[in-house]
């Protein structure tokens, strides 16, 4: 199942991961990501292990290439797995088991990588890996890079059994992710993952901008500046005419 791009910015050092497959709640099993560690995408006949202590290996310095050969050499299983990662300096790598469902392929490039299983054939990862190029050149964030890249992977075939779910989590530097959103069942998840990412701009990626670090664990702890910019921004919004992208009830102020 499925196809992912796991990336670093060069520039921040920020990680991100999209996936989407058809499947349910892709998001729950595929990305793994840390802040400062690396991040890595398990998929096919998926193993969370690989995730799980993939990030461990990261983090105690281990190589990429190491973790594979790690991981892949105790599990009996490795034909039918595929995972790739990344580490925090840029050093990455992908594997994929003889065993995985046509078409199963990888492309690793330099701070980026694009694998995927049971896809419509290989111009699905070789789209999704020109786009975020193309769109890194250009100076697009992060987040919409790995979308436009994502949607590019779909227009050329995507997942060649349908569409159910997607997700994107993107890390800075700390241990808990900077933004995580899921479109869990859902008839264009895609779609679906584009419009939360218009609902987090509008107020919790604000908010996010507060949140305690390990350099200042205290945050931001004077509310009346975050609201008050949350405000500015929704009054610019309403002003331009353009609606909420959120489902939600109207705001209640507390």
């Amino acid at each position: 199942m499925t196809w992912s791009i796991v990336a670093r910015d060069p520039q921040t050092g920020h990680l991100g991961i999209a996936v989407a497959s058809r499947f349910f709640a892709v998001g729950s099993a595929v990305p793994h990501i840390k802040g400062r560690v690396g991040a890595v995408a398990t998929q096919a006949f998926v193993s969370p292990l690989y995730g799980t202590d993939g990030l461990k290996l990261l983090e105690e310095g281990k190589a990429p290439q190491e973790i594979v050969e790690a991981l892949t050499s105790r599990d009996d299983g490795r034909r039918q797995r595929q995972f790739h990662l990344i580490d925090a300096n840029g050093r990455n790598v992908a594997y994929t088991g003889d065993a995985c469902v046509d078409w199963a392929g990888h492309l690793v490039d330099d701070g980026v990588s694009v694998a995927g299983n049971m896809l419509a054939g290989p111009q699905v990862i070789a789209e999704t890996l020109r786009v975020y190029r193309e769109k890194a050149a250009a100076g697009v964030p992060l987040a919409e890079r790995l979308l436009d890249a994502m949607d590019a992977g779909e227009a050329a075939g995507g997942d060649k059994r349908g569409r159910q779910s997607a997700a994107m989590v993107l890390c800075r530097d700390q241990d808990y992710a900077w933004l995580r959103i899921h479109a869990d069942d859902h008839a264009d998840p895609l779609k679906e993952l584009r419009r939360l990412y218009a609902v987090a701009q509008e107020r919790f990626l604000h908010v996010a901008e507060t949140m305690p670090t390990r350099e200042n664990p205290h945050g931001m702890i004077d509310r009346r500046i975050i609201d008050q910019k949350i405000a500015e921004l929704e009054a610019a919004r309403e002003a331009e005419g353009r609606p909420s992208a959120s489902f939600a009830t109207p705001w209640k102020p507390a």
